[in-house]
């Protein structure tokens, strides 16, 4: 089937500055004053979902929905991560929610696994993250840890398969946010449990909220639904 595949429009830069400044208290925060941590963190994920709610479009509704209700369980993700005590495993649930809400948004544009390649690519890095891993994993998060990797992957195999399938610049914006949410979540999982750093809320952070912005800017510039 063909689509219209007309470019996207470019977000207002208002939106895009206001989750730009946000995410940057959040970082000084996480090292510097943790009450701008503890606002600007959901808050910057939230500017996302307005972004998206505001100026996401009409043309795919289901895809725009499954963004946003990935995007929200993206900041109670947020959320449980920050709060004292040890809330690991509810942000690890709240992130394979969502990872899962945008893997069914991609499935609406094209099948799963159309193409081979990203799916065998990102299960390859999943493998050689969970092997630096596994060792200093605790027992009790070994299963929950490499289903959520497994979803993770396959959810950034799937948006570089619609970019494939489908060539646009809204595609290949989901295609790369899905490349910078694994960056972040390898880059989390060896800090957490390998070999921390000092630098890790910063790579952490600054990799997460830019596959934030770019899964959400990718709603926009695809005129119809496609599936193969």
């Amino acid at each position: 089937m063909t689509a219209n595949t007309q470019a996207p429009a470019s977000a207002p830069r208002a939106w895009i500055g206001a989750i730009a400044l946000c995410a940057i208290l959040a970082i000084a925060g996480a090292y510097f004053a943790p009450w701008l941590h503890y606002l600007f963190k959901p808050l910057t994920t939230l500017l996302i979902v307005a972004m998206v709610w505001r100026h996401g479009g009409d043309a795919e509704p289901g895809y725009r929905r499954a963004i946003l209700i990935g995007l929200l369980l993206s900041t109670c993700g947020d959320v449980f991560l920050m709060l004292p005590g040890d809330w690991f495993v509810f942000g690890l649930g709240s992130f394979l929610c969502a990872h899962l809400a945008y893997l069914a948004g991609l499935c609406g544009r094209a099948r799963l696994f159309a193409v081979m390649w990203p799916l065998l690519a990102y299960a390859a890095l999943a493998a050689g993250v969970l092997a630096i891993v596994w060792p200093h994993l605790p027992g009790a998060l070994r299963v929950p840890v490499i289903v959520y990797v497994a979803v993770l992957a396959t959810m950034a195999a799937q948006a570089a398969v619609v970019w494939r399938r489908w060539p646009v610049p809204a595609t290949a914006l989901a295609a790369l946010g899905g490349a910078f949410f694994v960056a972040s979540d390898a880059t989390l999982a060896i800090d957490r449990f390998a070999a921390p750093f000092g630098a890790a809320s910063l790579a952490v952070l600054a990799t997460y909220w830019i596959a934030q912005t770019l899964i959400g800017l990718s709603v926009r510039g695809l005129a119809s639904r496609v599936r193969e």
